[in-house]
C-alpha cells in the first residue's frame, strides 16, 4: 500500500480529498499543526511547515505528497521546507495545488504561490503542479462578506471563472494515481464572471436586495486584470459545475 503524506486535509479541498484518497488504497498520514487521534485508517502527524518543525519526521517514509495546505502568507515557505524534506528522503512524487494567475498578478499572495511552484521544481523531487482558479466556495465567502453592506463594490475590471472544489479534488486524486507530469493543464470553471454578476447571483439565491456600485482597481493590479492575467481562456481543462450550480445546492 502506497503511503501519502497530505497537507491542508482538513480544509475545503482536504475533505473532498481524502475520501477518494481512502477509496483509492492509498495509506493516508495527515499532516497537522495540531494532535489529532489516528481514526479510519488515517495517521495524524504533527508539524508546523512555515515554522519547518516536524517536517522531516512527517515526510519520513512517504512515496507521495499531496500538498493542499496553504493561507494567504508563507506559502513559498511552507512549501520550500516541505520541498526539502522531501529530496531528503527520497519521495517519488510531489503532487501541488496552485493557483491560476501564479507568476503574473502582482499581488502577495499570486507571488507566493508561483514561488512555492519553484521550491518545489528546484528541489529534483518529481512534481505534478495544478493551477486551478477559485473555487465556488471562495466565491460564496466573498460575495456573503460584501453584501454585508447596503452599497457593494464591484470592482468591473476583475473577472473570475470559478470552479467546483469537488471537481479540482477528483482532479487531483487522478493526479496523484499518475506518474509525474509536470506543469499540467489548468483546471477552471465553465463561465467567466465579472464580480458584480458573482454578487447579483448570490444575492437573488438569497433573496436580497443591495445597491452595486461601480468601483476601479488602480495601478499594477487594475492593469493586470484588465489583461486578463488571472484567467485562463484557453488550453484549460474546464470543469462542469457553474456558479449557478453551486449556489443551487448551497443557499
Amino acid at each position: 500500500m502506497t503511503t501519502i503524506l497530505l497537507t491542508g486535509g482538513t480544509g475545503t479541498l482536504g475533505r473532498h480529498v481524502t475520501p477518494l484518497l481512502v477509496e483509492a488504497g492509498f495509506k493516508i498520514r495527515m499532516l497537522s499543526r495540531n494532535a489529532h487521534e489516528s481514526s479510519d485508517g488515517i495517521e495524524f502527524v504533527t508539524g508546523d511547515l512555515l515554522a519547518g518543525t516536524g517536517v522531516e519526521a512527517a515526510v519520513d517514509g512517504a512515496e507521495i505528497i499531496l500538498h493542499l495546505a496553504g493561507g494567504p502568507k508563507g506559502d513559498d515557505i511552507a512549501t520550500r521546507h516541505l520541498a526539502d524534506a522531501a529530496a531528503k528522503a527520497g519521495v517519488q512524487h510531489i503532487v501541488y495545488i496552485g493557483v491560476v494567475g501564479a507568476g503574473k498578478l502582482p499581488i502577495g499572495y499570486f507571488r507566493a504561490k508561483f514561488a512555492a511552484e519553484q521550491a518545489i521544481i528546484e528541489s529534483g523531487v518529481p512534481y505534478t503542479i495544478l493551477r486551478a482558479a477559485q473555487f465556488h466556495d471562495l466565491a460564496l465567502k466573498t460575495a456573503q462578506a460584501m453584501a454585508k453592506s447596503p452599497i457593494v463594490p464591484a470592482p468591473g475590471v476583475i473577472l473570475w471563472q470559478p470552479v467546483d472544489s469537488r471537481e479540482v479534488a477528483a482532479r487531483l486524486v487522478e493526479l496523484t494515481r499518475g506518474a509525474p507530469a509536470g506543469l499540467v493543464a489548468d483546471l477552471v470553471g465553465p463561465t467567466v464572471y465579472t464580480m458584480a454578476e458573482l454578487i447579483r447571483g448570490y444575492l437573488k439565491a438569497e433573496g436580497k436586495r443591495r445597491l452595486l456600485l461601480p468601483v476601479p482597481v488602480p495601478g499594477k493590479v487594475g492593469r493586470a486584470y484588465r489583461a486578463k492575467e488571472n484567467l485562463t481562456l484557453a488550453g484549460a481543462t474546464v470543469g462542469k459545475l457553474t456558479w449557478e450550480n453551486f449556489l443551487a445546492e448551497q443557499v
